[in-house]
């Protein structure tokens, strides 16, 4: 494989990979691009009259509530304006819904106690916070965790 930097007077960066088939290291190296490009964006959250910038690796999850929506870090909660399937189409990969009302951050998972007649529990580390996933997207939040282990 090869790998060339070249270098422009232009403001955005591009990167292109040329390949003569599309297979899985191929897939990863996007993949991992996306995530590392997309990870450093900051997220606009509110909190009573202050409005927060918050990077998308403090945030564990969001879920619905009667109010909205709201974002959780380990530490605090948050809301957004956005509609949870909102957030599904502009969240970087390494978000996934999980539930009817969560979508999780897989890179801050920490553990899952499965439960095979219901909804299994999923765990963050350092903080006392935890959602359930659903029996429905189950096997595909263990897919996703298990690529990011390869």
């Amino acid at each position: 494989m090869k790998i060339r930097i070249e270098l422009t007077d232009d403001d955005e960066q591009e990167v292109v990979i040329r390949t003569k088939e599309l297979n899985n290291t191929v897939k990863r190296i996007e993949h991992a691009i996306r995530e590392i490009t997309s990870m450093q964006n900051t997220f606009a959250l509110f909190k009573d009259d202050t409005q927060y910038y918050l990077g998308l690796t403090d945030i564990l999850f969001f879920e619905t509530t009667d109010g909205g929506v709201c974002a959780h870090t380990a530490k605090d909660v948050y809301e957004t304006k956005y509609k949870l399937y909102e957030l599904e189409e502009i969240l970087p990969a390494s978000f996934m819904r999980v539930s009817k009302s969560t979508v999780l951050n897989t890179g801050k998972v920490y553990s899952i106690t499965r439960n095979l007649t219901a909804s299994s529990l999923v765990r963050f580390a350092n903080t006392h916070k935890t959602v359930y996933v659903s029996r429905n997207y189950y096997k595909a939040l263990i897919e996703k965790l298990e690529e990011k282990r390869l």
